[in-house]
């Protein structure tokens, strides 16, 4: 339009007052659009969408130890929650147990302490898993945890082929903007390949990675910035797998995604539309995938985290509310809705329910289930749409011209790019620029007192006995013959998950399985900035 732009994107793409039919001039409908669950599936993955059933509605939830995980679990399923969603301490995480001394201090602390197969058992105490579906926010001992699952149902009597969930196992986004690393980046895509060929085999319902730009998000990363790194990373392990001589369509329909839903609505609605016509366009033209599910990007939601605040916490509950709302409109397939006051420490019992409770007001008392794509030809939207693609485009060919993920990972290229953006974000928040609510605009002289969730420091010891009793207890030849094959299976080609299964079956833990395959491939050290 004619008009000159009165405000930037979130991607700092422009925004116009008015978009009318001139801004969509040339533009194909049947190109850009197509059918609901139809190439290029801009309008959504499915043919029915939300008509047919909501959005599957999960909680991200764990702590302290796996018996209060499982408490509150229990809550959430009573709740109405439809899908588990663990969450790990930064020991487990890093692949340290709870009585390592690079744990003190974390145990328990931002998920639950898992050191082996008994606290997965405890976890998981009275929850069907053939009736559950559990995400597992994990990546750098991804397999570890899968497999602990495995053991747990199998005690249960449940099948491997009737499980279904999905483990994070993005191990590339560690690098770029989280952390939680362990091994260097090629045997880490080696462990990534050896995943998928363990679950088509084995647990062929599983989603065998959720390719991650909710943390990049988190870190700074622009909406542009987060769908072009996260498809680029998809494109790393797409390539992987097929290097280690896999089928695109043999693996290819289990991979799912994982993104954040900020507060700006139409920018992020326009940016989940983007992300799966890109995808399904790679995968049909560069890797020649022939079966439509291997095209659809499938992804789970988070309400942004980062834009909570811990100032007038209650007001968060409106920014969730508008978060979750973007992911619905965008055609999310599972939602976690953050609680309002995640900024200030773990969640009480009180405000999961409420997070969850703004799911269920939207799936039941609102008509955004009511239509299959109610933005489908909005002016706005669509031309929205068009420029975050392009500028998204754009970005994965710098990455690829670097050599692809790995490459650009390894030269500090994504890291930098999201850095820079974090730090203008801050300046606009700082100069006022960027108005965040109760923050820099519209503050108290005083802000109410809050009584949050403390996890109880004990656990630390507690954890520590129970290693102690574990190692006292079990059977230390079969340990140390179980993590010996996994040292020999880590040296040359073998899938390391059938011996690394047998360890954790011996009870060995998370610490000593990382442990032996660190021995074996080494640790990463971050590059410096690109």
């Amino acid at each position: 339009m004619a008009q000159e732009s009165a405000r930037r994107s979130e991607s700092g793409l422009p925004i116009e007052p008015v978009y009318g039919p001139a801004d969509l001039a040339g533009w194909d409908p049947d190109r850009k659009l197509g059918e609901p669950g139809a190439y290029p599936f801009t309008r959504g993955v499915y043919p029915t969408m939300y008509t047919g059933r909501p959005w599957t509605m999960r909680q991200y939830a764990g702590f302290g130890t796996a018996a209060e995980s499982n408490a509150r679990y229990r809550q959430l399923i009573a709740h109405g929650t439809t899908g588990l969603s663990v969450a790990f301490d930064l020991p487990t995480q890093m692949g340290h147990d709870s009585d390592a001394p690079l744990a003190h201090g974390e145990v328990g602390k931002v998920g639950v302490a898992i050191d082996s197969i008994e606290d997965m058992r405890l976890l998981f105490d009275g929850i069907p898993l053939d009736q559950v579906s559990t995400s597992m926010t994990i990546n750098a001992p991804a397999a570890l945890l899968l497999l602990l699952y495995q053991l747990v149902a199998e005690e249960q009597g449940v099948a491997a082929h009737r499980l279904t969930g999905t483990i994070q196992n993005d191990v590339l986004k560690e690098y770029i903007a989280r952390g939680t690393y362990i091994f260097p980046p090629k045997p880490s895509l080696r462990l990534t390949a050896d995943i998928f060929r363990y679950c088509t085999a084995e647990i062929p319902k599983w989603n065998t990675i959720s390719i991650s730009g909710y943390h990049m998000a988190e870190a700074g990363a622009s909406p542009v910035q987060e769908i072009a790194f996260t498809l680029a990373d998809g494109i790393e392990y797409v390539r992987t797998a097929i290097a280690a001589g896999m089928d695109v369509d043999d693996f290819a329909p289990r991979l799912s995604f994982f993104f954040v839903a900020r507060t700006t609505l139409l920018e992020e609605v326009a940016k989940f539309r983007a992300a799966r016509r890109i995808w399904a366009r790679v995968m049909r033209e560069e890797f020649g995938a022939r079966n439509p599910r291997s095209l659809m990007l499938r992804f789970h939601t988070q309400t942004a985290g980062v834009q909570l605040t811990a100032q007038q916490p209650e007001v968060n509950l409106v920014r969730v509310a508008v978060q979750a709302l973007a992911a619905v409109f965008g055609g999310t397939q599972s939602l976690h809705t953050n609680s309002f006051d995640e900024a200030i420490a773990l969640p009480t019992d009180r405000s999961a329910r409420l997070a969850l409770r703004t799911q269920q007001v939207l799936a039941h008392e609102t008509d955004v289930t009511a239509t299959v794509d109610p933005f489908a030809g909005s002016y706005a939207v669509e031309r929205m749409t068009d420029e975050v693609e392009e500028a998204a485009v754009d970005l994965m060919r710098r990455v690829e011209d670097l050599g692809g993920a790995v490459a650009a990972i390894e030269q500090g290229f994504q890291k930098a790019e999201i850095e820079r953006n974090a730090y203008r974000i801050a300046q606009e928040t700082d100069s006022g620029e960027r108005v965040v609510v109760g923050v820099n605009r519209f503050r108290l002289d005083e802000e109410e007192p809050y009584e949050p969730l403390r996890v109880d420091p004990a656990i630390e010891a507690r954890q520590a006995e129970r290693l102690a009793r574990l190692r006292a207890e079990r059977d230390q030849g079969a340990v140390t013959a179980a993590l010996d094959a996994l040292r020999k299976a880590a040296e040359g080609d073998d899938n390391v998950l059938y011996p690394m299964k047998e360890a954790l079956r011996a009870r060995a833990t998370v610490g000593e399985v990382c442990g032996a395959l660190r021995g074996v491939w080494g640790s990463h050290v971050p590059a410096d900035a690109f």
